[in-house]
């Protein structure tokens, strides 16, 4: 690893200086890295999540002037104030310790993803937060699932962290489907890199869920900017990725997802309007149809529509966004993160990568011929614990 600083015009993504080494960059007061996540957040954002904020922002000061108005009037007449008013007055507090214990309840229950232990998922972490200009890698834990498939990210003063649900790993500890996890991790780096776990985004906009629609749609639209991180740092694990949600871990092989995302122009009336409009996440069907239509964005309220089928997933930033060296670099961890330079430590030797069907799934090995790859053709015996 070279330790030029700032890198050479035309090299990848640098690896991470040494620890308590902070370099500066020429172009940028704030280095190098600084620039790169700035780029990369101005090629991915949903165009109306700034938008989104704002109203959010807004309708959580009228709430909070409302609630202070109500406990100034209830001191007046003296009786107890609202509890709603209360709640929102010590919204500063209750948000900061929220996330204080959340982290400490993650420390205490998770294992921690290092070098040594997950280190698949550890050597995805680096690279993804090296392709999206973030100072360091956030920690990253895994915690037991029950089954569960899911994935978030979160923070508590200026750190940051991740959180992985054991179900998207094998028994042994590799992932179950390595470009998906590249696809979710890469996603929940997005909410960090986007700014979408700030303390104060999450405090400004805290009463915005009072509000009717307003919290849920912005929440849509972080969700849709995520995507299109993960999608940048590994556009074939995608659809991976939504099939998973879709029938799970076991089932998603078998998921044809042309034909299972081109329902959304089947699927119209005014409920399926309105569970997508109070919905925290963009309902599947319209959140698959979006990674695969580059040609739009996510849909926040109104259904995609169908007659605008993009071709299959292709990086629909080309010319926009710094070049993503780990996707040229090869198919296995440690063959992209030497592209980009980053530290390898205690990785795996890379495996050969599973033939495809047009559809995306594997390819299944011929008669008598057990498959070298992917998941195990049978689940596990015994409960789920």
């Amino acid at each position: 690893m070279s330790s030029q600083w700032p890198p050479a015009p035309g090299t990848p993504p640098a690896a991470y200086p040494p620890a308590g080494r902070r370099p500066r960059g020429p172009a940028d007061p704030r280095g190098p890295r600084h620039a790169q996540r700035l780029a990369v957040r101005r090629g991915v954002r949903h165009p109306l999540e700034i938008l989104c904020l704002v109203v959010a922002v807004v309708a959580s000061l009228l709430y909070l002037g409302f609630a202070i108005f109500e406990i100034v009037q209830a001191i007046g007449d003296r009786r107890e104030p609202s509890t709603y008013a209360v709640i929102l007055v010590l919204a500063p507090v209750l948000v900061w310790f929220a996330r204080g214990l959340l982290f400490a309840q993650i420390r205490l229950r998770g294992v921690q993803i290092t070098p040594t232990q997950y280190p698949e998922a550890y050597e995805i972490l680096v690279e993804a937060s090296a392709t999206f200009g973030l100072e360091e890698p956030p920690r990253a834990y895994v915690v037991g699932g029950n089954g569960l498939i899911n994935a978030f990210a979160s923070g508590h003063g200026f750190r940051r962290f991740v959180v992985v649900y054991s179900d998207l790993f094998e028994v042994g500890g590799r992932a179950r489907q390595p470009d998906s996890l590249r696809f979710i991790i890469g996603h929940e780096l997005g909410h960090i890199a986007a700014g979408h776990t700030s303390y104060w985004r999450q405090l400004g906009t805290f009463a915005s869920a009072y509000f009717p629609l307003v919290g849920p749609v912005l929440s849509r639209s972080q969700e849709y900017t995520s995507d299109s991180y993960g999608y940048h740092l590994c556009p074939q694990g995608a659809m991976g990725a939504m099939a998973t949600l879709g029938a799970g871990k076991y089932l998603n092989a078998s998921v044809d997802t042309t034909q299972y995302f081109g329902r959304v122009g089947d699927e119209r009336g005014f409920f399926v309007w309105w569970a997508n409009a109070i919905a925290s996440h963009p309902v599947l069907l319209w959140r698959g149809h979006a990674l695969r239509d580059r040609t739009q964005r996510g849909r926040l309220l109104w259904r995609p529509r169908p007659d605008r089928w993009g071709p299959p997933p292709v990086s629909p930033y080309v010319g926009t966004l710094p070049p993503n060296a780990a996707v040229a670099g090869g198919t296995h961890p440690s063959q992209r993160l030497a592209a980009i330079g980053a530290p390898q430590i205690g990785m795996p030797e890379a495996r050969p990568t599973p033939p495809t069907t047009p559809q995306g799934g594997p390819t299944p090995p011929s008669p008598g011929q057990a498959p070298s790859w992917g998941p195990p053709t049978t689940p596990p015996a015994g409960p789920a614990a």
